[in-house]
């Protein structure tokens, strides 16, 4: 197991985490200055609250039905929920911006039996088309507001510039697959050839990682793209109804594009990317006429739910995940249908061959 994953660190992580939030709650309750955050907080519909912890829970389902039609549809429902579901809970505490999940799903694909080739070109795969709901929506956003559906756009530097930038991205990300080598990396010799190798390795790789990703969104559309959207839409949601459950209505386009935009905080290096989620949405959606008091508090809330729901979810299910890899004599015979066939490019192929 990678040392990242280390149940001791993870535990270490969880605790980080908490004592953080818990440092986050007592600067609220007390700080001086915030008794308009208070009052806000204070009056929060509970019923509402709720209904928000429903959503971020089918934002983590959509990842899971997501992460088993990437990686094999074949895959026991039960194996599928556990990994993708640890994957989350990793990502929730580990402060390297999705890294960490992934970090742990290939691991635990390699012990249940699955090519390493296979994993990495997949694990490619599937973090550009978790990434393809956010960046679509900053385009699909940015347009509406330039076509006037969305009404008056309080923000349209932000909106068009962002909305550019993931449009160039994505001619990028798309054209990768004709400019990177087609070639499998060949061995090597010496310090710099080993450079070489690994440079070739990783341009070749994420070749065949874009063009899988591609494949499945036309094979699979609409279990790929429910998928990547299930995960966006329902956490974006929670950010909506959090507002609602402080009596405060954002139109439809701010919460959108305040939502994509501001989630960039949570690349920050922070246990649970708290402070950086938190200043990016509540910066943004003030930047978009936000009033200060009540975004706080429905980012407060929002975070809240979006980190502890996947945290606690993932930490069982990686207790569960690693419980049964260890008690099995064969993880590989249990994890067999890891190890199907499957197609690139219309050409059938074993998993080991790639």
């Amino acid at each position: 197991m990678p040392e990242e994953l280390n149940t001791r660190r993870l535990l270490r992580r969880l605790l980080e985490v908490a004592g953080i939030g818990t440092v986050v709650a007592l600067v609220v309750l007390l700080g001086p200055g915030l008794g308009s955050l208070r009052n806000r907080l204070a009056q929060a519909s509970p019923g509402l609250v709720v209904a928000a912890v429903g959503l971020e829970l089918l934002s983590a389902v959509s990842y899971v039905v997501l992460f088993r039609a990437v990686f094999c549809p074949r895959m026991k429902r039960g194996l599928s929920y556990q990994i993708g579901m640890a994957e989350q809970g990793a990502n929730s505490v580990l402060s390297v911006s999705g890294i960490g999940g992934l970090a742990l799903g290939a691991w635990a694909l390699h012990r249940g039996g699955m090519d390493t080739e296979h994993i990495a070109r997949r694990s490619v795969a599937f973090f550009f088309l978790t990434s393809m709901a956010n960046v679509g929506g900053v385009i699909l956003f940015a347009v509406l507001y330039a076509l006037g559906v969305l009404g008056h756009d309080p923000q349209p530097g932000f909106t068009y510039g962002f909305g550019v930038a993931a449009l160039a991205a994505t001619v990028l990300v798309v054209a990768l697959p004709f400019v990177l080598s087609d070639r499998p990396p060949t061995s090597s010799e010496g310090r710099w050839r080993r450079l070489a190798l690994a440079r070739q390795y990783i341009r070749y790789r994420l070749r065949q990682g874009i063009r899988d990703a591609l494949t499945l969104i036309r094979r699979r559309p609409v279990t790929i793209i429910g998928g990547s959207l299930g995960i966006m839409v329902f956490d974006l949601a929670v950010l909506a109804v959090a507002y609602e459950a402080l009596h405060h209505s954002v139109p439809l386009g701010v919460v959108v594009m305040g939502y994509l935009i501001g989630m960039l905080g949570g690349n920050i290096p922070i246990p649970g990317g708290i402070g950086g989620i938190d200043l990016g949405l509540t910066g943004l959606l003030v930047l978009y006429h936000q009033p200060l008091a009540v975004t706080a508090g429905a980012v407060l809330i929002y975070h809240a739910i979006s980190l502890w729901v996947p945290a606690v979810l993932g930490s069982v299910a990686f207790v569960q995940l690693r419980r049964m890899l260890q008690r099995t004599e064969h993880p590989a015979a249990v994890c067999a249908p890891l190890a199907e066939p499957i197609e690139v490019e219309g050409v059938p192929a074993l998993a080991g061959q790639q």
